[in-house]
């Protein structure tokens, strides 16, 4: 007898669909899974024999096949647990398979038939309700997170014995609620970084804009600091993108879903795989879990040469393309780059009388940051050593009232731009459309001449200075926007 049932595998940050067929025949009792499937899915068979065994359904003493389509996707995980069960069950005639037609199954099965939660729930939600599905069971921890997708029946069970429901037209689990989101932590105040006006304006500017900051200092002096408040001053998220760090957090595994934005601190050891996302099926990296937030990488100039470089076409495009013998995948990369160096390998800098660094350790330390990809970060702010009155004195601004410019500088680039795009994601085109005085115009163009900007520089200076002029909420950039962007861009002092 032949029974069929739909699940999922993971690929990326997305759910695949898989066709699950179990046929029952006579013959030595065999059970095989042929279609691709990895290590953990062919150790299926022992859990589901021993799940059902032990929740008092009857395991068929014949040769059971299933088969696993498409033939050539890669099935991983054990995801495919549950419905490969409730196959095998509606083809041996313990259940009644008509009543599960058009509903999509996941979950991973204990021995004792208790089905155990599984990574991705929210898109494998997502993924049938594209397939056209009626609904999707899955185990009782998923079953909250999966209901925050629209349009799409969940039902979560905590036992595969449930499904002896289906003898009697019922069908199994409850209803799950949707996932409240976790209660948010309290973020550090950007009040605590004193004095550093310069810092504080490009903490603004890169929150308000989306822009890449990279801020070169001796240790100590709030660079770390002021790295770890940024996320405080940028808006809330609204629902779509809720949804969005929601699906990457659940296939990751990364925690329980929250409102605020995705704050990732890599160490510097980290690889390039590990960075922008590897392996095979390739799994998201560092740069994908910061999606929708911050990536800060402390002590850039630490890091291994080869990560560093992967990162420049995520800073252009907003997105990472993985590529394998057997297909690629792109992955969402929208981050916002927070990055801190010291200026020599000891710290003091070679302006100081007490560095101790030679010139060519100092060239070997800083080539590790190639031109290339210094030239998409937006802005390069150098940090000294705050006074001992900036310490004594008084704390700066709090993040609530530098939040709120920010807030009002994202709604004038949303009119323009469109909802949820930043001025650092406009293109050529929508550049062109930027209105500039005349005084702005004579001096971008002498700048490009002055100082050779190459045609990136040129275009990531001019949505610099647009931030600055929404900031300061002008339909027009200003000649004094314009001298803001170019300062920033060529390491200011503090």
């Amino acid at each position: 007898m032949l029974a069929e049932t739909t699940s999922f595998t993971l690929e990326g940050i997305a759910a695949s669909p898989v066709r699950v067929e179990v046929d029952i025949h006579r013959g030595l009792p065999s059970f095989q899974i042929v279609g691709l499937p990895d290590a953990a899915v062919r150790e299926a068979r022992e859990r589901v024999r021993a799940a059902l065994v032990n929740t008092g359904f009857e395991f068929p003493m014949r040769r059971i096949t299933a088969n696993l389509a498409p033939a050539d996707l890669k099935k991983a995980g054990p995801a495919l647990d549950l419905a490969l069960a409730t196959g095998l069950l509606a083809a041996a005639g313990e259940i009644p398979g008509a009543e599960l037609r058009g509903w999509a199954l996941a979950g991973e099965l204990a021995l004792d038939g208790s089905v155990r939660p599984v990574r991705g729930a929210l898109a494998m939600a997502e993924a049938a309700r594209g397939e056209g599905c009626r609904g999707v069971i899955l185990p009782a921890a998923n079953g909250p997170e999966a209901a925050l997708a629209p349009g799409v029946e969940v039902r979560a069970i905590e036992s595969i014995a449930e499904f002896r429901e289906l003898e009697r037209g019922r069908l199994p689990g409850v209803r799950p609620a949707p996932a409240g989101l976790a209660e948010a932590r309290g973020l550090p105040d950007l009040r605590d970084l004193r004095g550093q006006a310069n810092l504080r304006r490009a903490i603004e500017v890169a929150a308000a804009g989306g822009h890449a900051l990279l801020m070169i200092g001796p240790p100590g002096s709030g660079k770390s600091l002021a790295a770890r408040r940024f996320p405080s001053v940028l808006p809330p998220m609204g629902s779509d993108e809720i949804l969005e760090v929601a699906r990457i957090a659940g296939i990751c595994g990364s925690g329980p879903i929250r409102a605020e934005r995705p704050f990732r601190a890599p160490h510097h050891t980290v690889s390039a795989a590990g960075l922008v996302g590897g392996g095979s099926p390739p799994r998201p990296g560092e740069i994908t879990l910061a999606h929708r937030g911050v990536l800060f990488l402390d002590e850039l100039c630490e890091f291994r040469r080869p990560a560093l470089e992967a990162l420049r076409e995520p800073l252009e495009s907003g997105e990472v393309t993985i590529s394998r013998v057997n297909g690629h995948r792109t992955l969402p990369a929208g981050f916002t780059l927070i990055a801190a160096a010291n200026p020599c390998p000891c710290g003091r800098g070679d302006e100081d009388p007490d560095c101790v660094c030679r010139a060519a350790a100092i060239g070997r330390y800083r080539s590790t940051l190639s031109g290339a990809l210094a030239d998409r970060i937006d802005m390069i702010v150098a940090v000294a050593q705050p006074g001992p009155e900036a310490m004594a004195g008084p704390g700066g601004e709090p993040s609530a009232s530098v939040r709120a410019r920010v807030v009002r500088a994202r709604e004038r680039m949303a009119e323009r731009l469109g909802a949820g795009r930043t001025n650092a994601e406009a293109d050529r085109s929508e550049l062109a459309r930027f209105e500039l005085d005349a005084a702005a115009r004579s001096l971008l163009a002498e700048a490009a001449r002055s100082q050779r900007l190459s045609g990136r520089s040129h275009d990531r200076t001019l949505r610099l200075a647009r931030t600055i002029a929404d900031l300061d909420d002008r339909r027009t950039v200003r000649e004094e926007h314009l001298a803001g962007a170019l300062q920033l861009r060529r390491r200011a002092g503090p």
